[in-house]
């Protein structure tokens, strides 16, 4: 199931467990991301998606471009 959350929920799901994924490539990673992000590229998501922790939640973001 796909939602789309805000500040306050990444915040109050982090919290609770959930585990944030960064889907930019690595080295935008590297240049900034969230503090105890993981990156998984989005061409790569697919295959590692088994390394997540489903149960605890996922959060996936990238940079907006809007």
């Amino acid at each position: 199931m796909t939602i789309e959350v805000d500040r306050a929920d990444v915040q109050a799901l982090t919290a609770d467990g959930a585990q944030l994924v960064d889907v930019l490539s690595e080295q935008q990673y590297e240049e900034e991301h969230i503090p105890s992000a993981i990156n998984i590229p989005l061409g790569l998501l697919d295959r590692l998606a088994a390394r997540l922790r489903r149960d605890d939640g996922v959060i996936v973001y990238c940079y907006d471009y809007q």
